[in-house]
């Protein structure tokens, strides 16, 4: 059998964790749950805001904080690993629940990279106030990260099934990708 992976893109805190738990819980086959977030907590604290990891820009203007993100080397040697190891974890025969945030060229790697498996790109979708209110809530995430990836994570991207997660809650959404996919 040919493993299944499902591919959640969207702006952090837009509930691409949230709809995975939901949808691991109702699929008739199982599923794990690949989160770019747990790859990236991989990192040494030292490469948090170094030129070779992540360093976070204040773009934000009075009243609407923007974090944009600057990935170096060692932080893109991980998600490109990450990319591997999605793929080594479907060869074994795992269907997957993949949990990313594409702001390059990552749709087009994961379509070659995963060529031989079954394979779906989902947009999860919310408005920007939902998104920000959710971010708020959180304490893991810096504000304004969901601002400044909104109109950059769907650009130039389609996908076999876009999902509303703005009102919709994550069970909610999982039913609706469980029966659009036949899981």
């Amino acid at each position: 059998m040919v493993a299944r992976i499902i591919i959640l893109n969207g702006a952090g805190s837009v509930g691409k964790s949230s709809i995975a738990r939901a949808l691991q819980k109702i699929t008739a086959e199982p599923f794990l749950h690949v989160a770019m977030d747990a790859f990236l907590d991989m990192l040494p604290a030292s490469s948090l805001n170094h030129p070779d990891g992540l360093v976070f820009e204040d773009q934000g203007k009075a009243g609407a904080p923007a974090i944009a993100i600057k990935t170096g080397e060692v932080a893109a040697r991980a998600l490109r690993g990450m990319r591997r190891a999605i793929a080594a974890l479907a060869a074994e025969g795992n269907n997957l629940i993949v949990d990313d945030v594409m702001l390059g060229a990552e749709m087009e790697e994961y379509r070659t990279l995963l060529a031989a498996f079954d394979v779906s790109f989902l947009g999860i979708f919310a408005p920007l106030a939902v998104i920000e209110e959710r971010e708020s809530r959180r304490h893991d995430r810096m504000i304004g990260l969901a601002r400044w990836q909104f109109d950059r994570v769907h650009a130039g991207r389609t996908y076999d099934l876009a999902i509303d997660a703005g009102t919709a809650t994550p069970e909610a959404s999982a039913l609706k990708i469980k029966e659009a996919l036949g899981l």
